[in-house]
């Protein structure tokens, strides 16, 4: 296909503002990419964790897991392939704990005050809204009785 005497090609994805957006919008290659991150943030989690207190290696986890995991989220947040970052966080959050890899995790979220993945990105997405209240109607404006 061309454009202006230019070839326009394929692409399979294309990578934007640090976001892999791919031609089906699946998402796979982004979170692909993601949990490789994520897993690198987990490693390192693990190696300091002997060294540091709890609050040291919840630094740890915000600075390096929860601030990949949520950029871009309100885009990716709903793929199917989310899951997978998912797992990842309950793999940090029980190498925080200290737990077993079967360990149950819904109250060790709680206990170190973190959100899951999905309560998140509703967050995220509730958040969005919030602050851009102006580019949406109420249904007052739309519908009238």
């Amino acid at each position: 296909m061309c454009l202006d005497n230019n070839r326009i090609s394929n692409n399979l994805y294309t990578k934007f503002l640090s976001q892999i957006v791919d031609n089906t919008c699946s998402w796979k290659p982004h979170i692909d990419h993601l949990i490789n991150k994520l897993s690198t943030a987990c490693y390192v989690i693990r190696s300091v964790k002997p060294y540091g207190n709890t609050n040291a290696i919840i630094m740890i986890y915000h600075s390096l897991f929860h601030a990949v995991m949520t950029y871009g989220l309100i885009f990716w947040g709903n793929s199917s392939h989310s899951t997978q970052v998912f797992k990842m966080q309950k793999k940090a959050i029980r190498i925080i704990m200290g737990c077993g890899n079967r360990e149950f995790c819904r109250n060790l979220f709680k206990e170190l005050n973190i959100l899951p993945m999905m309560s998140q990105y509703i967050l995220s997405l509730l958040t969005f809204v919030s602050n851009n209240r102006k580019q949406y109607f109420a249904n007052s404006e739309i519908h009238t009785t």
